[in-house]
């Protein structure tokens, strides 16, 4: 089984033909997707997608984008929302002042509730931190020092020492198309110190699109071309990376374990 940890299958990208982007994921062997929150506000929207389909679970979050926007947002609204048996993470919440321009301190305190509804539910906190790798180590190290938490860093584009301090707090580690980008060796050299145990691949569809489909939208069927860069890079075989990210996916959102199983 392949497992796409991260997609946006609410997005209006996916308005005209959502289930046939939903058969060739199928088709592709993706048997689980986590499609992401980005907006508590908008919640329902991306809940509806994981009640329409079975093999689809989501998180509930603000992006940091929208801090200034969602600043309301509480870390026990989070915590109750998180009950819902398809609700399976949090976020993705985290820093970023790159692409987005909410205020900074906007974008701490909402960073802030998300942790502590991942404290909470002990549901993984699933951070987007775009250039921002000395303040958000320092935010996590701090947090954990208040007590831990399960982290997944999504679409991984800091460098060594963030991955080195993410992986101290027992974090999960997500790559996405991004990895097949020829400027990004220094990515893929990253990559490929990523434990075993510890390693994600996701789409972040529709964005991310992988080499050498940049003309296209970026859909979940199109995680085979990161894995196949993911594998070279780690000097494997692509069916170990299913296999591995497959197996991690499950470890590290229990809740989807739970509800399989059942």
């Amino acid at each position: 089984m392949i497992v796409d940890s991260h997609c946006h299958l609410d997005f209006d990208d996916f308005n005209a033909d959502r289930d046939a982007v939903m058969a060739r994921a199928r088709q592709a062997g993706i048997g689980v997707l986590l499609t992401i929150g980005i907006r508590v506000r908008q919640f329902e929207r991306v809940l509806a997608i994981a009640e329409r389909y079975p093999h689809v679970y989501c998180s509930v979050g603000t992006l940091p984008h929208f801090s200034d926007e969602e600043r309301d947002v509480t870390a026990a609204e989070l915590v109750n929302l998180a009950r819902h048996p398809k609700v399976v993470g949090i976020g993705e919440a985290g820093l970023d002042r790159f692409y987005g321009n909410a205020s900074w301190d906007a974008q701490i305190e909402v960073f802030q509730a998300h942790i502590e509804a991942s404290r909470q539910t002990q549901l993984p906190l699933i951070i987007h931190s775009v250039r921002e790798d000395e303040a958000m180590a320092d935010m996590l190290i701090r947090e954990t020092k208040k007590g831990t938490f399960p982290i997944v860093m999504h679409c991984f584009s800091g460098g060594p020492a963030l991955a080195e301090t993410a992986l101290s707090l027992g974090a999960y580690v997500s790559f996405s198309g991004l990895l097949t980008y020829p400027e990004n060796a220094a990515l893929r050299d990253i990559a490929a110190t990523i434990p075993d145990d510890k390693l994600l691949v996701e789409t972040d569809a529709p964005s991310q699109v992988p080499v050498p489909l940049l003309e296209e939208r970026n859909e979940p069927a199109f995680i085979l071309k990161t894995i196949d860069v993911l594998a070279i890079a780690r000097n494997t075989r692509p069916e170990i990376v299913m296999r591995q990210t497959a197996s991690n996916f499950f470890s590290a959102f229990a809740k989807v374990s739970q509800r399989l199983i059942m």
